[in-house]
């Protein structure tokens, strides 16, 4: 038996991609290298040493990208600013108009196709002089952000009616600077927590600097990877190492950005790493700064344990404890396992505890073994699957009373994918790495109709 699941009036449908992901033109109209630059070529850090100095080639194939967002229906396009096309010495700070005409010439082709833009400040490329001077665990690099702010703000917020300030601050702090797997590399638990403060602080001031600049109508947000973070067992000690993780993964961020506070939680897990001693008087009213919407990211849960040898188990960005990955049940090509049902308990918990901010699925979507078939198509049945699980899952969520304004696939395009290089395909459009040629597959044509009937069908 089908059942149609229909969306409130006016829920926003959109794809997402990022800068460095798809751009490519690395060197190209004065653009300065970011960390994602040097660190993809650090032997050994991406797999098969692959970068983004062309990626998707984006940059060069504007029009075309523009129109396929068209054909496929979208409503918005969330997309992100390559900080070191736009301000390529950001040390300096001087403007680069060529990187920012770029932008400027996406913003208002998204517009001519009836396509509502969606800007992200930052989603992982620091330029790297930034890093050679402490990147952000160094205090001056979120006036630098602000800058950049202010500069995109006063270029693009007359067409562009929200800004996001940064994508998934998490990986940014405790994957640059905790675990080293992302760039620049760093492994010093105590660095990510300096990190993600000035992180926070950079989102903070930023919102206020673009109030001063955006029409009275434009709106602010950030975007979240937020955890769904539940305990492996009913043990005590594996409840205590889930809300040990879930500080360190959530209320790091939703805290201080939403209430003005860090959890005392937090700072008592964390002593050992630091003395927060980078926090400053009137940062916390600072980072508490209104924003009007909280973007979310997920793909999947994390079962959290306290002990450490489980196998497949690894450990939490800056913590000693573990978290497991299913064993069973199915899996995406990454290895994730698949559970829509926890999106919604995710969004329901969001909203319970902060009852106040619109939320947006900024993020969601999966990585498989895709390829072109002899019929020219790419059937990827497994992310129709997917996608249409948590679809029913945000739609779960709205029947329990979030408010939940939107959903964006992860990813439009087939793209470099960080430290996974090109070996994973998240897209719902396909790249043929050698030729750039785009090919919608099942799923980008799937979700064409789920946004024409702004509904999806389930069984």
């Amino acid at each position: 038996m089908t059942t149609r699941l229909t969306f409130p009036p006016g829920f926003v449908w959109g794809a997402a991609t990022a800068a460095y992901q798809i751009e490519g033109a690395a060197a190209e109209d004065d653009r300065t290298p970011s960390i994602w630059d040097t660190f993809s070529r650090t032997p050994g850090k991406v797999v098969d040493g692959d970068n983004g100095d062309v990626a998707c080639d984006h940059y060069h194939r504007l029009d075309d990208d523009l129109d396929l967002m068209a054909t496929l229906g979208l409503q918005s396009y969330r997309f992100s600013v390559s900080w070191s096309r736009v301000i390529p010495d950001a040390v300096e700070g001087k403007v680069n108009q060529v990187g920012l005409d770029f932008y400027q010439r996406l913003v208002d082709g998204l517009l001519e196709r009836d396509i509502t833009p969606l800007l992200t400040l930052y989603h992982w490329d620091l330029p790297q002089p930034l890093q050679d001077a402490g990147g952000w665990v160094n205090r001056e690099t979120v006036d630098r952000f602000v800058e950049l702010a202010e500069v995109i703000g006063r270029a693009l917020g007359d067409r562009v009616p929200t800004i996001t300030t940064l994508n998934e601050p998490f990986c940014s702090a405790f994957l640059g600077y905790g675990t080293g797997v992302h760039a620049p590399g760093i492994t010093d638990n105590g660095a990510a927590l300096t990190a993600a403060h000035h992180l926070n602080l950079a989102h903070g001031r930023a919102v206020t600097a673009l109030r001063a600049v955006l029409p009275s109508e434009s709106q602010l947000s950030i975007t979240l990877n937020l955890a769904q973070v539940e305990p492996a067992s009913d043990s005590g000690a594996d409840h205590a190492a889930c809300r040990h993780v879930d500080a360190i993964a959530n209320q790091v961020f939703l805290e201080p950005i939403l209430r003005g506070r860090y959890p005392h939680q937090l700072l008592a897990d964390t002593r050992h790493l630091t003395d927060w001693s980078f926090v400053r008087d009137g940062d916390l009213g600072d980072i508490a700064a209104p924003i009007d919407m909280l973007g979310v990211n997920y793909y999947s849960p994390a079962r959290i344990t306290a002990a450490n040898d489980l196998g497949r188990a690894t450990l939490w960005p800056g913590t000693d404890l573990a978290y497991s990955v299913h064993t069973s049940g199915p899996h995406t090509a990454m290895g994730w396992p698949i559970e829509a049902a926890a999106l919604t308990r995710l969004l329901v918990r969001v909203k319970t505890d902060y009852p106040e901010i619109p939320l947006m699925v900024t993020e969601n979507g999966c990585a498989s073994a895709d390829a072109v078939g002899e019929d020219g198509q790419v059937h990827d049945r497994d992310r129709v699957d997917y996608l249409r699980g948590h679809l029913a899952a945000a739609r779960a969520a709205i029947e329990a009373g979030v408010d939940l304004r939107g959903y964006y696939v992860w990813s439009l395009l087939d793209n470099f994918e960080w430290a996974w290089g090109y070996s994973q395909r998240f897209g719902i459009v396909q790249v043929d790495y050698q030729t750039l040629e785009r090919t919608p597959k099942d799923s980008a044509l799937w979700f064409r109709d789920v946004i024409a009937t702004n509904a999806v069908d389930t069984s």
